[in-house]
């Protein structure tokens, strides 16, 4: 058998390839290629999957965080609470305005812990950042009520979770913005960069068409120091063919998911579990391994099972945030996460032969 990578994106085109490439046809031929009929159809379309009023498309998922926090109005001495494990994209979206991030240690589903929220607010606290990790749906309910409670603004990074769901709701509608990257690799994965935020609120909404645009409400009429951040024809067009599949290709990795469960069973490795309440799309299927992480990857990749670390530096132990003054130890959850957590491979028209390749892999892993 050839080398099974830990994502490929080509079977997933390939599933549907005369839709896309008919499509991107559509929108060459069409003569217009940015912020026409195509980003407007996707932005009501997926504001309607999401259950919200709207949804702006955006260049990128970086864009979408930055921008969100700008739009707000958080900056220079405000605090944002986020989780410590996360990719650093999100933490970047609040430091890029000034603001300090403010880290809580993860759960054991790997999701910010809600119940480590209330520790951390201050008088300088605006907002809580939640990262639905993995695919799988953070434990809303709690962290909408701590932010009503204490009058934060809510914003999700659902750069993971398109299709997932807390409570029968989807991801992306709780907060004031959620934040959306489309990245190739995605759940609801473009064919280039490509971003959006939801929300409910109209003058958010109205904020984020006019920042994106230069910070043109009409052609050259500025309200402000806007962005060039704009979802292109092109993308929006590949997003609304693969938006149309975004169930079937979720079910998928659900299945890929319970077969990993099933068939894996080495007592060396953790697999993941899923909260009560949660519906996870499984963007990744991480496992943990306590002792010897590095070793079983070694091992997987002699026998052609390739697999990735998301993420093995915290951002706060980053070079980049060296000037927040946080040292190893400082969050020893989120550190021992970066040490044990391993994703196998999980991508659209993987086959069961491929899986059972993969889990007999790791079920071989012995430590001599």
């Amino acid at each position: 058998m050839d080398k099974i990578p830990q994502s490929r994106l080509d079977r997933g085109f390939q599933e549907h390839q005369k839709e896309y490439e008919e499509k991107a046809l559509s929108v060459l031929r069409s003569g217009w290629y940015v912020l026409g009929e195509e980003v407007k159809n996707f932005e009501q379309e997926y504001a309607s999957y999401i259950g919200t009023k709207h949804c702006v498309g955006l260049a990128n998922g970086l864009d979408a965080l930055w921008i969100t926090f700008r739009v707000l109005g958080i900056g220079p001495g405000d605090e944002v609470i986020v989780q410590g494990n996360t990719y650093i994209a999100s933490v970047m979206g609040i430091t890029m305005n000034g603001a300090t991030p403010v880290f809580v240690e993860p759960d054991r589903y790997y999701q910010i812990d809600a119940e480590k929220i209330e520790e951390k607010i201050t008088d300088k606290t605006k907002a809580v950042l939640v990262v639905h990790l993995y695919g799988q749906a953070a434990q809303m309910s709690k962290v909408r009520e701590i932010c009503d409670r204490h009058g934060l603004l809510l914003v999700e990074d659902c750069a993971q979770s398109h299709g997932a769901r807390w409570e029968g709701r989807m991801t992306g509608s709780f907060g004031d913005v959620g934040c959306w990257s489309f990245y190739p690799s995605k759940n609801l994965g473009a064919f280039g960069d490509a971003g959006a935020v939801t929300t409910d609120r109209d003058d958010l909404a109205e904020a984020f068409r006019v920042f994106r645009n230069y910070g043109s409400e009409k052609r050259y009429y500025n309200k402000v120091v806007g962005a060039n951040s704009r979802l292109d024809e092109l993308q929006a067009g590949l997003l609304r063919v693969r938006l149309g599949h975004l169930p079937e290709l979720n079910e998928e990795r659900k299945k890929q998911a319970a077969f990993y469960e099933e068939h894996i069973d080495n007592p060396l490795v953790i697999k993941p579990e899923v909260r009560e309440g949660s519906e996870s799309v499984w963007h990744q299927y991480v496992l943990r391994v306590p002792q010897h992480r590095d070793a079983l990857r070694t091992c997987l990749e002699e026998k052609g099972v390739g697999t990735l670390i998301h993420y093995p530096i915290p951002p706060h132990l980053s070079e980049a945030y060296a000037y927040l003054g946080k040292k190893e130890g400082s969050y020893p959850v989120t550190e021992q996460y970066a040490k044990e957590v391993l994703s196998l491979p999980l991508y659209a028209g993987m086959t069961k032969e491929e899986q059972q390749a993969v889990a007999d892999a790791v079920n071989a892993f012995r430590v001599l």
